[in-house]
């Protein structure tokens, strides 16, 4: 799928909005009919044209942090599997060695491991 500037939306809009006919505006702008009609739909129903952001929630989001620092803290010789053990247990959320990494990472706190 091809991504298009919130300015270009509201550009082909406008257009549409000054009666431009709309086989001149898809031909203009190269855009799809079904595209124009969606991005109609969601300015009647938002306001705007900005392209959705989508994805997935963090299993460790920002509220975690504070409790992460702390986790790690209280353990700071343990594995990535370790952790991610611990943090199951108790926090309920099960999370993988990599997500558990990765929280890690965004909040600066490296790996210590005592050999």
């Amino acid at each position: 799928m091809k991504h298009y500037p919130a300015d270009f939306r509201d550009r082909l809009l406008r257009a549409l909005d000054a009666e431009l006919a709309r086989a001149e505006t898809i031909r203009t702008f190269g855009v799809p009919d079904r595209t124009i009609r969606r991005w109609q739909q969601r300015r009647r129903e938002t306001g705007s044209v900005a392209p959705l952001r989508r994805g997935r929630q963090r299993v460790i989001g920002a509220e975690a942090e504070a409790p992460l620092r702390a986790h790690v803290a209280a353990h700071p010789d343990t594995t990535l599997g370790e952790h991610s053990a611990r943090w199951a247990a108790v926090h309920g959320a099960t999370v993988s060695p990599a997500t558990m990494s990765r929280a890690r990472q965004r909040l600066g706190l490296p790996l210590k491991k005592r050999r």
